[in-house]
C-alpha cells in the first residue's frame, strides 16, 4: 500500500513540473514569433529608401546655401595689367640687380687699390728708412756738404773769406761745414730736402747738450743773413769760426754710429 501511493505521489509532481514548465515557456515562444514576423516585415530596401528621403529633404540638411544681394567695388574686380607695363617693371628689376653687381665689384677694386697703395707705401717707407740709414746726402738744398768739398780747417779759412771782404761766402762755407760735419761726423738724419728748422731740430735730439748753444747761434746767424739781408758783425764772426773745431769735433761715441 505504502508503494503504491508514494507511486502515485511522484507521478502528481511530475504532472505539476510539465505544467508549470509549459506555463513558463509559452510567452517566450510568442515573443520570439513576434520578432520573426517584424523583422521580416522591415527590410533593408525600405531602410534605404527612408535614409534618402531624409537626406534629400531641405529643412534637415546639415549645410543650407543663401543667396544675398552686395554692393560690388572697383577693387574686387580682377585688373590685368598690361603688357607693356609688366616688361619695363622687369626692366627695372634687371637694372636693379645690375646696379647692386656693380656696386659690389667697385667697392671690390676700391678696396684692392687701396690695400696695394698701402703696400706700396710701406714698401717705399721701408726703402727710403733703409736708404737713409746706408746713403747721407751730398747736398742739402744745393749746398755741397761732400768732406772732400771742404777745406780742412773750415774755420780758418772762413775768417779769410770774411776778412776779404767776402761776408756772404764765409758765412756759407761755415753753413755747409756744419751740415757736413752733422751728417758725416755725428751721423745726424739730415736729408737733402731739410730745412734749418729740420737741422737745428735733428742736431738738438742728437748732439750732447754742450753743443747745442753753438749750433743754435751759426743757425740763426745764417738765416738773418740769408733770409733778412743782415750780415753779423766782425767780433760774432770771429767767435763762431774760433769755436768751429771745438764745437763740431766727432766724438767716440759719434763716430761709431757714423760708421
Amino acid at each position: 500500500m505504502r508503494c503504491r501511493s508514494n507511486a502515485r505521489l511522484r507521478l502528481l509532481c511530475a504532472c505539476f513540473a510539465v505544467l508549470f514548465a509549459a506555463m513558463l515557456l509559452g510567452p517566450t515562444e510568442r515573443v520570439l514569433a513576434a520578432e520573426q514576423t517584424s523583422s521580416s516585415a522591415i527590410r533593408k530596401p525600405d531602410i534605404d529608401a527612408a535614409l534618402k528621403k531624409l537626406q534629400a529633404d531641405p529643412n534637415l540638411a546639415t549645410t543650407r546655401e543663401v543667396r544675398t544681394l552686395r554692393w560690388v567695388r572697383d577693387s574686387d574686380k580682377k585688373r590685368e595689367r598690361p603688357g607693356w607695363l609688366s616688361w619695363i617693371g622687369d626692366l627695372f628689376g634687371w637694372f636693379a640687380e645690375v646696379s647692386r653687381v656693380l656696386m659690389w665689384t667697385v667697392i671690390a677694386l676700391l678696396v684692392g687699390l687701396l690695400v696695394l697703395y698701402l703696400v706700396r707705401v710701406a714698401r717705399t717707407f721701408g726703402n727710403e728708412q733703409r736708404r737713409g740709414e746706408t746713403l747721407a746726402p751730398t747736398h742739402v738744398r744745393d749746398l755741397d756738404i761732400r768732406p772732400e768739398s771742404l777745406p780742412d780747417d773750415i774755420g780758418g779759412a772762413a775768417w779769410s773769406l770774411w776778412e776779404r771782404g767776402e761776408h756772404r761766402g764765409a758765412l756759407s762755407l761755415l753753413y755747409r761745414g756744419l751740415l757736413s760735419r752733422l751728417v758725416h761726423a755725428h751721423a745726424v738724419p739730415i736729408r737733402d730736402s731739410s730745412t734749418e728748422g729740420d737741422c737745428l731740430a735733428l742736431a738738438e735730439r742728437h748732439l750732447p747738450s754742450d753743443r747745442h748753444g753753438y749750433v743754435s747761434r751759426l743757425i740763426r746767424t745764417w738765416q738773418r743773413a740769408v733770409y733778412g739781408g743782415e750780415d753779423p758783425q766782425a767780433p760774432d764772426m770771429r767767435a763762431l769760426c774760433d769755436g768751429f773745431a771745438e764745437a763740431l769735433r766727432a766724438t767716440a761715441s759719434a763716430q761709431e754710429s757714423a760708421t
